[in-house]
């Protein structure tokens, strides 16, 4: 009898190989981030797609706050559209930079999603920078 792991067959290897070089395509993670800002190779906007008090709380270094909810054309208008966008939100129990992310793909910009968000940031080890002093947890008002 197979584990509970074999019950389902993994994928043919060459199926694998594109499934998750594929899956690179659209993500990124907080190691990569935060290795091209300490190497100084910073190609790509970081946007925290979260809500402003919640970014004021505690956001990854070198972030910007656009809200998932005000991403349009006339707020990126001056940006050229080979800009590659990093979203990111809350964490993982967050789809707002999914939101976002659909949102700057049909305006026409390349973007990558930081999996694991402001949660995986933290998991990391990494630090937030902080406008204010954070009374209450980071949360998603995205």
């Amino acid at each position: 009898m197979p584990s509970l792991v074999r019950e389902i067959p993994a994928a043919p290897s060459a199926i694998a190989l594109m499934h998750f070089s594929n899956r690179l395509t659209y993500e990124t993670d907080c190691s990569d981030v935060f290795g091209s800002q300490q190497s100084g190779e910073i190609d790509f906007v970081l946007v925290d797609v979260r809500g402003p008090l919640a970014f004021e709380r505690g956001h990854v270094p070198g972030a910007i706050n656009i809200p998932t909810r005000l991403l349009n054309a006339e707020a990126l208008a001056h940006y050229a559209k080979t800009t590659l966008f990093v979203v990111y939100c809350a964490g993982p129990h967050c789809n707002g930079a999914n939101k976002a992310a659909v949102k700057l793909a049909a305006l026409g910009y390349p973007v990558k999603e930081m999996i694991g968000g402001v949660t995986g940031w933290l998991d990391e080890g990494f630090e937030l920078s902080v406008a204010q002093a954070a009374t209450s947890p980071i949360h998603c008002a995205c």
